[in-house]
């Protein structure tokens, strides 16, 4: 995939689709963001006392991602991805991620 690891460029747009998935890779959370690193620093450091999912199940290990410049092209693909059964979501993650690496050290 040509678009991972993508850096930002001044004066345009980035959006990112992601998969975080826990450290025994039995959940998966899919969210959208135009700050990967700092999104993935805020799934790692929840304020205390949260209910969010991806705290609650752990789940901060970053798996997949897509790069849109099109924040509407992004939503509507978390949205895709959302709606896709586990077995799909494994398949995107394989084609791009075969071994599930966590890649949140790789993210600049």
């Amino acid at each position: 995939m040509d678009n991972l690891f993508k850096l930002k460029y001044l004066g345009t747009h980035n959006y990112y689709v992601y998969i975080l998935t826990n450290k025994n890779k039995t959940v998966l959370y899919t969210g959208v963001t135009n700050d990967l690193k700092g999104r993935l620093f805020w799934h790692m450091n929840p304020e205390s006392h949260t209910n969010h999912f991806t705290y609650k199940y752990k789940c901060f290990f970053l798996i997949y991602y897509e790069f849109f410049q099109d924040v509407d092209q992004a939503i509507a693909r978390e949205k895709q991805i959302k709606g896709y059964s586990r077995m799909k979501k494994e398949n995107l993650i394989k084609n791009i991620n075969p071994n599930w690496d966590f890649w949140n050290d790789k993210i600049e």
